[in-house]
């Protein structure tokens, strides 16, 4: 008996609609990817990128780990950052949280085991620095404002990073966006603090 075969059978009723409503649709994923977005968003499950933007396989490219954190020393987000602008030269490069976000929570609680707790270090000094405003909220409140403060960060991280400084030196367009996504509506927010260089 194959294991998991309730997910084989989703992927066969899958391929098969795709090819019912564009019969060249693989045969498009097969040509050569030119997205011109990359996604750095939260490996949450309630977060699927191309859905929730409404683009189709081949439009977006994805990195996604626990509280979209973009960490200096993480070579898998790094490597996909480089392979983004050097290779596929995106235009655009989107930072999404979301509300309710658990790796948020845990950086707003008691320490936890490594290595999560090396993860969830950057968050932790994000809420120490905004600690005056965040004592002003409730705790729904506080990860709310903690998960915006987050994804702000880690813009300003991107634009400090080789990758990006070395592409804008080139005079490559590239913006760095900061979005929001609601799990309770299911809309995303843009954050404000776009960071566009050379272009």
């Amino acid at each position: 008996m194959r294991l998991l075969a309730h997910l084989f059978e989703n992927n066969r009723r899958w391929a098969a609609a795709r090819v019912a409503e564009q019969p060249d649709f693989f045969d498009r994923l097969c040509a050569i990817q030119r997205p011109d977005y990359l996604w750095i968003g939260c490996s949450d499950s309630r977060v699927p990128a191309n859905e929730i933007v409404d683009l189709p396989p081949g439009e977006l490219f994805v990195h996604r780990n626990v509280a979209n954190v973009v960490h200096p020393d993480d070579t898998n987000c790094l490597s996909v950052l480089q392979f983004a602008v050097d290779t596929l030269r995106v235009g655009h490069i989107i930072v999404c949280g979301h509300y309710g976000c658990g790796g948020v929570q845990a950086a707003l609680g008691n320490p936890v085991p490594p290595p999560l707790e090396h993860w969830l270090t950057p968050i932790r000094q994000i809420a120490r620095e905004h600690r005056s405003e965040l004592a002003r909220l409730d705790a729904n409140a506080q990860a709310h404002r903690l998960c915006e403060l987050n994804v702000a960060a880690q813009v300003r991280a991107l634009a400090g990073l080789d990758t990006i400084t070395g592409a804008w030196r080139r005079g490559q367009a590239l913006a760095l966006h900061g979005w929001i996504y609601d799990l309770r509506n299911g809309l995303l927010r843009d954050l404000e603090v776009t960071i566009e260089g050379a272009g």
